[in-house]
Order: structure tokens, then sequence, then C-alpha cells
């Protein structure tokens, strides 16, 4: 089965997008943050990311960045959300350093399986 870690420092969010790729036959690993995410990969072998990109301690971008030097066959997914200002700068600047897919919050279920299934099949 395919592994997927799941990134993001919401718990409700984190257990949804868990919830949903397990009941799709993903296995699925979850971190609150990036500095999380960097120790697991280091014992956990997975297939696609899917990485908030507002978090404390370490961010999306900067968890991108490093996975893609240390681990560049990882697949990454990069979602944001909210009002914030400067969104699709973030969401641009994450695909620039190495995200495959960005999605912004809140995307549909169906929009988000189809893109985990298309970068695990690549």
């Amino acid at each position: 089965m395919p592994c997927v870690l799941v990134v993001d420092d919401d718990d409700d969010v984190r257990i949804m997008l868990k919830t949903m790729l397990e009941r799709n036959n993903y296995d699925v690993i979850i971190a609150q943050n990036g500095n999380e995410a960097t120790r697991l990969l280091k014992n956990n072998p997975v297939d696609l990311i899917i990485t908030d990109l507002v978090m404390p301690e370490k961010e999306g971008i900067e968890t991108i960045i490093e996975v893609k030097h240390d681990f560049p066959h990882i697949k990454i997914i990069a979602i944001s959300g909210g009002k914030r200002i400067g969104l699709s700068t973030q969401l641009k600047s994450a695909n620039l350093l190495g995200a495959d897919r960005t999605l912004k919050k809140p995307f549909k279920s169906k929009e988000l399986l189809n893109t985990v299934r298309e970068l695990i099949n690549i």
C-alpha cells in the first residue's frame, strides 16, 4: 500500500486527511509540523507528502526544500488556505521550490484524491 505523510498543525485537518486517505487504501503517517515530519522521514519511507505551508517550528516551504534535497523521489502536495495575504504567492513559491502540486484550502476530497493518485502513479 502506498504511504502518505500528512503534515499540518491543525488537528482537525490532519485527522480528516488521515481518515480520507485510509478509506482509500493508503497507509498514513501524521506530523504536526516540518520538524516532526523530517524526523519521521528518517525511519519511515513514504511515497507522498501533503504539507500545509503555514505551521509553527518549521513551515511548509522549509520542509519542501529539505525533503527535496534529502529525498528527491518523494512527491509533495503543498496546501494552504485562509484569508492570509500572499496566499497565492506562497503556493507559487512552494511550486517553484519543489512541490509537485499545490491546492488551496478548502479543496474538495475528490480533487485531493485525484491529485494523490496522479502523483503516486507517475
